[in-house]
């Protein structure tokens, strides 16, 4: 069954609040703050600069360097569910 946006944020608020209390709830929230600037803008100054190859080839040195450990970073989390 489809349930509406508004459900689903009710649930999951709920959900946050029976798992780590409501002060808990308020500082995981409070981690995702809407930041600062224009993006739109920002990434153009730098995004500019690199062509596609220079793109890719950060990425894949990213990847790169990338651990093990890292990589599987929220296994404990999805194993705790």
């Amino acid at each position: 069954m489809m349930i509406s946006q508004r459900e689903v944020i009710q649930r999951g608020y709920q959900a946050l609040v029976d798992a780590l209390g409501a002060v808990n709830t308020i500082r995981f929230i409070q981690h995702f703050s809407l930041g600062q600037g224009n993006y739109t803008e920002e990434r153009y100054q730098w995004l500019d600069k690199l062509t596609p190859e220079e793109g890719f080839g950060q990425i894949e040195q990213a990847n790169k360097n990338i651990t093990d450990k890292e990589l599987n970073n929220y296994d404990e989390v999805i194993d705790s569910l």
